[in-house]
């Protein structure tokens, strides 16, 4: 069995080492540096506090690898298990959240509603009279995405997966209905037994070289370093105020991450031209914005940094993970999702490729066919 895998992120990487590890020959092409598109800029966040059974199942299947990566791999990603503190402004959002506990712990998490000031236990900057309620997993957390792709790519190399940075796919080819390989720059043609698009926010765009029709949309989204007034202590959640979108979390030294999308417009983006600098003014909204509900953030605050990403959007901020065409298989739009997911994911790929079914987690209702059936099912916890 021969495949190609078309991006070098943290899923077609994860992708790729699995594939291997069932003894079948994979070539990764990526048309940059590895990690250097959406997994390079994540906040690094690894969760079970979905509102979707798929995901949350998709994120219980992760975690045992990002809690083993650096026995599996050899390398320490910096995973911390902070939590996530997740915050309810209203009374219908905090029964959301009860509801979304119940399914989390149903499916094994360890998630619990919180009364706004039992969770100033876990983040003692919060000021609970904003809210109504909250939800926290203390599994929840954060790792390096840039050193997972290092521990993924070794282990990907150390599997026999030759990959090619630098080699941009021009086009798909096809026989008799069947994807049967890439053309890539100098009209080299790699034939294949299968292709797997794993090209995040470029997966829309390289579907269509395939003939299908995958609705998944890049969204430029922002992340800001801030130092705050007051030292954001580093065994602090993530938190999320999810009715504004704002979120934060610490790094070291009392440094945090500052984020969040905030208004209804959000333009399609040219992934190959967007710009990937961080927007001052967004910035100090963002900090604006985590001020209202936090003693952290101070007019002392000084933004020292930031830059911009890019999330690969579907309309329900689900991935698609299917074999969308015959010897086609595609995972991506996972909506800022992918980085925590991947492990999951990319075994799921290898199943899909090598068994024609997973077995790991059922992800049936994530083909892309969903939408024209409008079996639409949005995940709510978004940032």
């Amino acid at each position: 069995m021969d495949v190609v895998v078309v991006g070098g992120g943290i899923v077609g990487l994860s992708a790729a080492y699995h594939l291997a590890e069932r003894d079948t020959s994979v070539m990764l092409v990526e048309q940059g540096p590895l990690g250097a598109g959406s997994t390079a800029r994540s906040a690094g966040g690894i969760r079970s506090q979905f509102s979707t059974a798929v995901n949350v199942s998709l994120s219980l299947a992760s975690k045992p690898v990002w809690r083993s990566f650096e026995e599996r791999f050899g390398v320490d990603i910096e995973y911390r298990r902070n939590g996530y503190l997740f915050l309810a402004r209203t009374e219908p959002a905090a029964e959301r959240f009860r509801e979304n506990v119940a399914m989390q712990r149903e499916l094994g998490a360890e998630s619990e509603f919180l009364a706004p000031a039992e969770a100033t236990e876990h983040c003692p900057g919060l000021e609970p009279e904003h809210f109504v309620g909250a939800t926290y997993n203390p599994d929840d957390g954060v790792a390096d995405p840039n050193l997972a792709v290092q521990g993924y790519a070794a282990g990907a190399r150390e599997g026999g997966v030759e990959i090619r940075t630098g080699t941009t796919v021009t086009d798909v080819l096809v026989d008799d209905g069947r994807v049967v390989g890439v053309e890539v720059e100098g009209d080299e043609r790699l034939e294949v037994d299968y292709v797997v698009n794993a090209a995040g926010a470029w997966a829309g765009r390289f579907g269509e070289l395939a003939g299908a029709d995958i609705p998944i949309s890049p969204r430029r989204r922002q992340v800001a370093v801030v130092e705050p007034s007051s030292p954001v202590p580093e065994t602090d959640p993530l938190t999320i105020d999810l009715e504004t979108g704002s979120y934060f979390r610490p790094e070291r030294e009392g440094i945090a991450l500052v984020g969040g999308h905030f208004g209804s417009d959000d333009p399609a983006v040219d992934p190959d031209r967007f710009d990937e600098d961080m927007d001052l003014e967004w910035a100090a909204y963002a900090v604006e914005q985590a001020a209202d509900y936090t003693t952290y953030f101070g007019p002392d605050t000084r933004i020292r940094r930031g830059w911009a990403g890019l999330y690969g959007v579907t309309p329900d901020h689900h991935p698609v993970i299917e074999e969308t065409r015959p010897g086609f298989v595609t995972a991506a739009g996972f909506s800022g999702h992918g980085f925590q997911h991947a492990p999951a994911t990319g075994r799921i790929v290898a199943e899909i490729v090598l068994d024609g079914e997973p077995s790991l987690v059922d992800v049936s209702m994530l083909d892309a066919a969903r939408f024209e059936r409008e079996e639409h099912f949005a995940e709510h916890n978004v940032a």
